[in-house]
């Protein structure tokens, strides 16, 4: 009885440590992430984002133009009175081509953006 409880205990470890050492291999595979861009001009391009940003509970703190790009830099609303607390995020709406690419955001932003740019 002994012996089979040490072989079960050890056939355990052995799938447990085989399962450790599979898993960091499946995260370094390299995701490709598509760039969409956007056929309207950069000042919808502007106002959409900003619509998008307060929607989501986000206060715009400046839009800065350096050359063709636009950055965006924004916070979060979390105080009770209204106050931007948290660190200071960035989007950069770049224009190549007549069209419009948005850079550096959160997915889930860019999604709603997205969804009101089409």
């Amino acid at each position: 009885m002994r012996a089979i409880r040490r072989l079960l205990c050890s056939g355990v470890v052995a799938v447990a440590l085989a399962g450790m050492t599979v898993s960091p291999v499946g995260a370094q595979t390299k995701v490709k992430v598509k760039v969409k861009d956007y056929a309207v001009t950069s000042d919808r391009a502007i106002s959409v984002t900003r619509t998008v940003l307060v929607q989501r509970g986000y206060n715009v703190v400046r839009v800065e133009r350096v050359g063709p790009t636009q950055v965006v830099y924004y916070r979060v609303k979390r105080n009770k009175h209204g106050r931007t607390v948290g660190p200071m995020q960035r989007l950069v709406i770049r224009t190549v081509r007549d069209r419009v690419v948005f850079e550096e955001a959160e997915p889930s932003v860019l999604i709603d953006i997205d969804v009101k740019l089409n």
